[in-house]
């Protein structure tokens, strides 16, 4: 059997390459290092989802499979309700600024299938906790982290306390005439404790 001597092995490699053979970028790939596709990008909006639900000490549950509208499980902290919350995630903006989160497209969800979209938005790290009714019929919703926006669902950006709180705490149209949630660690847009 042969010697490997370090000089035939390293000619074996480009010279001027530093970047592992299993790292390096091809253009033959879709799905290549640090450009995830739809699905990972999915999977990567709900492991943050539930990493943030967690920190704020409320209880998680994940669905097993793919076929529901469901993402997540979260009970509510203060009683027996758990809430179901499909994960959504945004990368950049449309023309306008805004942020488009697909409210379910051209199979709109209903109460049925869930109670609350939770919406990333990546680059601010922003996430809008949306209940259904917010936009039941509508097949996106608008979204304006970055700007002072008096947008449909800004009221709904960092609402976390519509998780861990009583429904009947939620004021009308979802905005509370005091905290709805002291005990947790963040402000939604709408607190009037902000």
């Amino acid at each position: 059997m042969g010697k490997s001597s370090g000089k035939n092995s390293a000619k074996s490699r480009k010279p001027d390459s530093k970047t592992p053979p299993w790292c390096a970028r091809t253009t033959s790939s879709r799905n290549t290092l640090g450009q995830p596709d739809r699905k990972r990008r999915g999977e990567a909006a709900e492991a943050a989802f539930i990493a943030r639900a967690v920190s704020l000490n409320l209880p998680v549950a994940k669905p097993w499979g793919e076929s529901d509208a469901v993402d997540v499980l979260i009970g509510a902290a203060k009683s027996r309700l758990v809430w179901r919350v499909q994960v959504k995630c945004a990368h950049v903006t449309r023309p306008g600024g805004e942020y488009e989160i697909k409210g379910g497209g051209s199979h709109l969800y209903t109460e049925d299938h869930i109670d609350f979209i939770a919406a990333h938005i990546v680059p601010e790290n922003a996430w809008y906790i949306v209940p259904i009714h917010a936009f039941l019929g509508r097949p996106f919703l608008y979204l304006y982290p970055h700007k002072q926006s008096r947008g449909r669902y800004e009221k709904y950006l960092e609402a976390w306390c519509l998780l861990a709180c009583d429904p009947d705490s939620r004021g009308p149209d979802d905005i509370p005439p005091q905290c709805r949630c002291p005990a947790l660690a963040t402000r939604c847009a709408a607190c009037p404790d902000k």
